[in-house]
């Protein structure tokens, strides 16, 4: 995957050595920027969306009376108002981040936080364009990605796991060296890991296509041109509710992401993702 860039030091006695190699493409690393902003701004204006009904259905209806597997909401009791995140039949208590929050030093019965949404202040409109707009945006961006993984042989090369590695012992030492913060050296870092393939290519052909697809589905536009898809969904609701799944399996995954790229060396991950340039440390001369 990694091209030698740079070789800074080779002791005489082949003691350790550091190399710098090419482990991101340009075309790689503007879409991932362009992917950062995109999702970082789909995820607050959706949220603007979904405090519009804070509730989420399977099936082909939802409205207030209808039962919800998903809801963010609040108990008033007496002259105190609490916020409860509800799933299923389990209630938790939310006062303060959910449910119930306070915009300008006033309580306001609100799903998500003003910190967390854009606008700030409850506007479906405004949430709505915000989020159609990044929406292509990510949809261009990713489609480019998608182009360049297959005409360059990216997705070939780099992603797909060999047949080795997802043997059950493999993953099963992979899990290990993840759990005790063992990361790869020489050789090894240049490539990804077996998990990582796999995280990004759920991401990449599972959750992403699912997020454009229940995305479509609940537009009454794209159902009366396209309407299999509200069949295949079984219904608006449920796409709602599997647009919502997907969102934050994806924040899930960029949680896990950013907290690997911090503890595997921030600065050495960083500068790949911007430069291009990553360091390796071979010990002996060569792993």
């Amino acid at each position: 995957m990694a091209t030698v860039d740079h070789l800074e030091t080779a002791s005489p006695t082949r003691g350790p050595t550091t190399i710098f190699v090419n482990r991101h493409s340009v075309l790689t690393r503007i879409t991932h920027w362009l992917n950062l902003l995109c999702l970082s701004l789909l995820l607050m204006s959706g949220l603007q969306i979904f405090n519009a009904h804070p509730s989420l259905y399977w099936g082909q209806y939802g409205a207030d009376a209808d039962p919800s597997w998903f809801s963010i909401g609040t108990v008033h009791d007496g002259d105190s108002t609490r916020g409860v995140l509800r799933v299923g039949s389990l209630s938790v208590a939310t006062t303060g981040v959910l449910g119930v929050s306070r915009v300008g030093g006033d309580v306001t019965e609100r799903g998500f936080p003003s910190w967390a949404t854009i606008p700030s202040y409850q506007d479906l409109a405004t949430g709505r364009r915000w989020h159609l707009f990044f929406a292509w945006l990510f949809v261009i961006n990713g489609s480019i990605y998608m182009l360049y993984g297959v005409l360059s042989g990216h997705f070939r090369r780099d992603l797909a796991p060999r047949a080795d590695e997802l043997s059950p012992s493999h993953l099963k030492e992979e899990i290990a060296d993840h759990a005790r913060l063992r990361f790869p050296k020489g050789e090894k870092a240049r490539h990804y890991n077996v998990l990582q393939k796999l995280a990004y290519l759920i991401v990449i052909f599972i959750l992403l296509p699912l997020m454009l697809a229940t995305g479509l589905t609940m537009s009454p536009g794209m159902d009366a041109g396209f309407p299999f898809l509200l069949d295949f969904f079984a219904g608006r609701q449920s796409a709602r509710s599997i647009h919502f799944i997907c969102a934050w399996s994806i924040v899930f995954f960029v949680v896990v992401h950013v907290t690997m790229v911090i503890l595997s060396g921030l600065w050495n991950n960083m500068r790949s993702m911007i430069t291009g340039r990553y360091r390796i440390e071979n010990n002996g001369g060569g792993e």
